[in-house]
This record gives structure tokens, C-alpha cells and sequence, in this order.
């Protein structure tokens, strides 16, 4: 692509963020401006030396989005719902590119969303990855194929800190059966399988989420037959595949003009 791209990170001390600022610090393709944290963090005012390491890079944490929106092309997020929207709104107003990997989103908070993406170029995932994305892919062309005597059921495990649950991946992932079954999603996803009462209805789409452990993110899908089952699955086995997916986001972004998209769009993968 070749051009540089000025970014700034929200959520900077988080994992993803830290991981984020150090991959394009060290990129030719990116200029790190920015990085921002919620009021009231201990990681306010320091040079984002003092924990990705390194030289000091005169770039100091920061709780004020404005100004570091103003001077970058786009924004990547990692936060939380609330400040997902908070900077969401801003962005708008600047009429930049918004790269959004928070995921646990209300109704609500999806629905303003759409309404930021109306003036900004937003880039929306619960999963970054291109091995993720290739999965969207697959799980929905297998959905296609075999009709509702096939029972879908996805698991879903991450680390013990993960807030959200289902994660975004197995919602995406649930999504893209839906898509592939032509049915809708909120009506067939179960995601309450507990109690005396489990047996499920034909057609629903079911989801298992497991919390444990430093697991970064493992996802199946499994289409169970009579007599057969077909099982795919995707392994993380680091975030620098999130990260790699963030910065390509950003970069594709960049000129769009404004829209919702997905890290599908941006791989060039059919939705």
C-alpha cells in the first residue's frame, strides 16, 4: 500500500494495545500518535516506554481521545463497550477511520454503531484474524450444503479474564451459519443450555463457552449428522494475528469513505 498511516490506540496499555503500539513503532507503513486510556489509569502521563519497552518515544498515555483523533488517519480500539461508543461518536464528528476489536456490544450500542458508520469509515470484527476469517468462510459454505437435520453447535474458549461470553468470534461465527441457512439468527441462536430443560429445537445453532487458563482464543464448529460429524476449528496461538489484522484494517481504511465493514471485507472474502 505504501503510504503512512498516522494511528493512535485505545485501550493502549491493555494486551492487544500494547502489542498493537509495538508492532507499528516498529513498521515503516504505520506513525503511532496517540495512545489513550480511561480516566483514572496509573498508565496516564507516561511515555509508553515504561511498559512496551524501548527508548522513550516522547508519546505519552493520555485519558483526552480529541486530540489524538484530530491528528491520526485511524483509530484502533481495543476497550470496552462504553468507550467503544464514547470514541465511536468522536470519530464520526472527524469523519476518520475507526478500527473496532471491542466486542460484548448491547443492542443498543450496535444500533449507534451503525449510525457513527454513516459519517465514519468503521472497520468492526470480533476476530481480526485471516484463519478466523477463512473459518467464517467455510462454516457458512457448510451451512449452505447441509440442511437442518445437521445440528450446529460451536465452542468457544478463552482465558479466565475474558469480560464478554459468548465471545465475538462465536457470535460471528454463529452468524455466518445463520447466513448460510438463510435463517435468522436471533431466533435460532441458544445460548442457555443449562437446567433440565436441553433438549434442542431443529435448526437452533448452539454455543458452548469455556473460560480458563491463558487460552488466547480456540473456536470449533461442529455439524453433527446422523451417523457423521464434520468438525472445523481455528487455534490462536499468539495476538500478533489479531494485531497483523488490526494494522491491515487501519491501512485499508484509510480514503474508503464511510460504511460499516468487517475484517471479511478487508481480506476481500465474501460476506
Amino acid at each position: 500500500m505504501g503510504q503512512n498511516t498516522k494511528i493512535s490506540i485505545i485501550g493502549a496499555a491493555g494486551k492487544m494495545g500494547q502489542q498493537i503500539m509495538s508492532q507499528a513503532q516498529a513498521s515503516d507503513n504505520f506513525t503511532l500518535v496517540g495512545a489513550i486510556e480511561a480516566k483514572g489509569s496509573s498508565y496516564l502521563s507516561n511515555d509508553i516506554s515504561s511498559f512496551i519497552g524501548g527508548k522513550e518515544t516522547g508519546i505519552l498515555v493520555t485519558d483526552d481521545p480529541l486530540e489524538c483523533i484530530l491528528k491520526s488517519d485511524a483509530i484502533i480500539d481495543f476497550s470496552s463497550p462504553s468507550s467503544t461508543i464514547e470514541i465511536c461518536e468522536l470519530v464520526a464528528q472527524a469523519r476518520k477511520v475507526h478500527v473496532i476489536g471491542t466486542t460484548g456490544f448491547n443492542v443498543g450500542e450496535e444500533e449507534k454503531i451503525k449510525a457513527a458508520a454513516r459519517h465514519a469509515t468503521i472497520i468492526k470484527s470480533g476476530n481480526m484474524s485471516l484463519g478466523v476469517n477463512a473459518l467464517l468462510g467455510t462454516v457458512k459454505n457448510l451451512a449452505k450444503s447441509l440442511d437442518s437435520d445437521w445440528d450446529i453447535e460451536i465452542s468457544d474458549m478463552h482465558h479466565k479474564d475474558k469480560a464478554d461470553s459468548p465471545s465475538g468470534t462465536a457470535l460471528e461465527l454463529a452468524s455466518a451459519a445463520a447466513k448460510g441457512r438463510e435463517i435468522d439468527l436471533d431466533s435460532s441462536l441458544d445460548v442457555s443450555r443449562n437446567g433440565s430443560e436441553l433438549s434442542r429445537k431443529k435448526g437452533d445453532i448452539g454455543i458452548v463457552s469455556l473460560r480458563g487458563g491463558t487460552v488466547i482464543g480456540d473456536h470449533s464448529v461442529v455439524f453433527a449428522g446422523q451417523g457423521e460429524r464434520i468438525v472445523v476449528s481455528h487455534f490462536a496461538e499468539n495476538r500478533n494475528i489479531f494485531v497483523t489484522g488490526a494494522l491491515k484494517s487501519a491501512e485499508w481504511g484509510v480514503g474508503k469513505g464511510p460504511g460499516l465493514f468487517s475484517a471479511l471485507d478487508v481480506l476481500g472474502i465474501e460476506n
